[in-house]
């Protein structure tokens, strides 16, 4: 029975992807369990870094933070230095001051369009969390309560445009679903096109807490 840990080996294994790092994308549709799953797995990594893509995102531009993953983050980290990024505030509406982002051996990047075409070339692996669109986002609806459903009566829309054009799946190395005995993933669409591109599957630990 294979636990987190024998997936980050895995991980670990894999050659650097951006610089020295093996940059390791966690996507799926908002509110499928991206950031539960990934801080879970950043544990098992030992303490792998995790940025969060809501942190490079603003109210105005949901999706449109490409060039400040690749200035502040993905550009340091491909000539071997430390990056440093400012995360947005979406009470206050504006970017807070700027924070470090080390090149550990495995960095995370959670959230909704991580394994986007712009950012593939320098990915290690493509996780996706393989809950559906309405099925996530009800879970997400349900999490934030209605005093933001304008919020994600924009965000569906918004999601929905731009996987129809820069669609994740497809590209996935791994599927993973959440379990009530913990997760469980398999090869993804990429994985399986691909001859000897090995993955590992499977796991069983806690129930996870939060639905991120």
């Amino acid at each position: 029975m294979e636990r987190l840990d024998e997936l980050a080996a895995s991980l670990r294994a894999l050659p650097p992807s951006c610089g020295p790092v093996r940059l390791v994308a966690v996507d799926g549709h908002a509110g499928s369990g991206k950031s539960t799953f990934a801080a879970r797995l950043a544990a098992a990594l030992g303490g792998a870094p995790v940025l969060h893509l809501d942190d490079l995102a603003t109210h105005e531009e949901l999706f449109a933070w490409t060039d400040r993953l690749r200035e502040q983050v993905t550009g340091p980290f491909s000539r071997g230095e430390s990056a440093r990024y400012a995360a947005y505030d979406w009470t206050l509406r504006r970017f807070g001051p700027a924070r470090p982002l080390e090149p550990a051996p495995v960095v995370l990047v959670e959230g909704v369009g991580a394994g986007r075409a712009a950012v593939r070339t320098e990915l290690a692996r493509l996780l996706w969390m393989d809950l559906d669109a309405r099925e996530s986002w009800a879970r997400g609806r349900r999490r934030d309560g209605p005093a933001q459903a304008d919020f994600w009566d924009g965000w569906t829309a918004a999601e929905t445009r731009h996987f129809a054009t820069d669609p994740s799946r497809p590209y996935a190395d791994l599927l993973v679903r959440q379990r009530q005995e913990g997760y469980e993933w398999r090869p993804g669409p990429y994985a399986t096109a691909l001859p000897n591109h090995s993955v590992t599957v499977g796991d069983r630990q806690g129930p996870p807490s939060g639905t991120a």
